[in-house]
């Protein structure tokens, strides 16, 4: 019994003694999302711009 106590303890300490390294951990690089650009976002304000105007000239 107390060579399974002794193994036991032995195997537990060695466990914890290899668990870790010296090496740099590898770390994933962070996830950049760009955001889609519509081509329409530039337009719109010309757009409604133009509309007002003919809208005021129609009167």
């Amino acid at each position: 019994m107390k060579k399974l106590v002794l193994a036991a303890a032995l195997t537990a300490a060695a466990s914890t003694a290899f668990a870790g390294s010296l090496e740099e951990p590898i770390v994933a690089p962070p996830v950049i999302v760009e955001e889609a650009n519509s081509s329409s976002g530039g337009l719109l304000i010309p757009l409604l711009l133009l509309a007002v105007v003919l809208a005021v000239a129609a009167d």
